[in-house]
């Protein structure tokens, strides 16, 4: 087992660690989004998802708690058409789920060096992606529930509003997945396939606060992340309200964002949109990354648990793609139009089969990109990020495109 695979599940636990340690006690038999799992269903599940896959089914061990593996396995597909009913007391006592993560994490500890490495990536990847799931949760909390963490750099935006900057996409290639070449992929990953992609327009920047008020002011309703007090407008962060910041993406639902770019006169980009715009060719060679090879640093987005929130869309040129569009990767995924599907040549993973095929019914977009809170082996070109088109507590957001 590589030194450095081990190295990063440990740096995965600590973050975790570090996330749940910003709630109080009080919360951790709450639900801060009605169609999602309590918290004390995660503070289970990442140890536990942690154990099924490596132990028991990368390496056939058998359990030493198959009722509460079942209990944590697998979460829900949050749909507000079907609301979870659960109470607190249909749960384990907390002394009896954090036995159940040590055991699990002890199981994993003595096995790791003998795991299969893929499933051990699955495993870093499924932790790492719900750091994110619970940092969005957990912003939703009463900052009562909340520790505010020590060192926290302040938040700052502008309240000047800024005008929209365009960018001319020529034709060219899309290259969506990625091929079997050893390194870790996710189901819905595979295979590579090349599209063609017709010249069309794009937004420089995210669609800003300052943009989206404007809609609001037309009749829109007030997106997840405002508050209204008074005639004055506010950003709920992550550990304290601030007054609207004109300069920060607006974090909208997918829905949101289509009717956006209608109201507009324009539409969202497609995931083949996406690929060209931020990948695509100056000098004829495809890139990494948009900003070119380099490895993901700070100076180039607001990824990788840079920030709780976001900062403003003009923060990070460095970070900018061959064709001059702005934080492609980092500050907050990028809603598309495409509904989330199958490549050609997809296939389930044996012992995840339900991961991405569950969510392949025409009601969930796809996303790319990353937020604040994605880990940098996230942000990978082939990593597709999807969503139900109605939920709003997501940190996503959009640009619009012309064709």
């Amino acid at each position: 087992m590589p030194g450095g695979l081990i190295a990063e599940l440990a740096s995965a636990r600590q973050e975790s660690e570090r996330l749940f340690a910003a709630l109080k006690p009080e919360a951790i038999y709450e639900r801060p989004i009605a169609e999602r799992h309590r918290v004390i269903f995660y503070l289970g599940h990442l140890d536990g998802f942690d154990s099924i896959q490596i132990c028991r089914e990368g390496l056939g061990l058998k359990s030493p708690d198959p009722e509460l593996d079942a209990l944590f396995q697998a979460g829900i597909d949050p749909d507000s058409g079907h609301l979870p009913a659960d109470t607190p007391k249909d749960w384990p006592s907390l002394q009896q789920v954090r036995d159940y993560g040590a055991r699990c994490r002890s199981h994993v500890d003595a096995n790791l060096e003998h795991a299969p490495e893929d499933v051990v990536y699955m495993a870093l990847e499924h932790r790492q992606m719900h750091l994110e799931t619970l940092a969005y949760m957990f912003h939703n909390f009463d900052y009562k529930l909340k520790n505010v963490p020590p060192a926290r750099p302040a938040s700052k935006g502008s309240f000047a509003k800024r005008p929209a900057e365009w960018r001319e996409i020529p034709a060219g290639e899309a290259i969506l997945g990625k091929k079997h070449d050893g390194r870790f992929g996710w189901d819905n990953e595979y295979e590579q396939v090349r599209r063609s992609v017709s010249p069309f327009r794009i937004q420089r920047h995210k669609v800003t606060n300052g943009d989206y008020l404007r809609f609001v002011e037309d009749g829109a309703p007030l997106p997840h992340f405002w508050r209204k007090q008074g005639e004055s407008l506010f950003y709920r962060g992550m550990f304290e309200e601030i007054p609207l910041p004109l300069d920060w993406p607006v974090y909208v639902a997918q829905k949101e964002a289509e009717s956006y770019a209608m109201w507009a006169g324009k539409s969202l980009m497609t995931e083949e949109q996406f690929d060209h715009a931020a990948y695509g060719p100056s000098d004829g060679v495809d890139r990494p990354y948009p900003w070119g090879t380099a490895a993901p640093a700070f100076q180039r987005g607001n990824f990788d648990f840079k920030r709780w929130d976001p900062e403003p869309v003009d923060a990070t040129p460095s970070g900018d793609s061959a064709f001059g569009v702005s934080q492609l990767i980092g500050n907050g995924w990028e809603w598309t139009r495409t509904v989330f599907g199958p490549l050609p040549g997809f296939e389930p993973r044996k012992t995840y089969p339900g991961y991405s095929a569950n969510f392949f019914d025409g009601e969930h977009y796809v996303m790319k990109g990353g937020s604040p809170r994605t880990a940098a082996r996230l942000l990978r070109r082939s990593f597709r990020n999807w969503f139900r088109g109605d939920y709003p507590y997501t940190y996503a957001t959009f640009r619009c495109v012309e064709e």
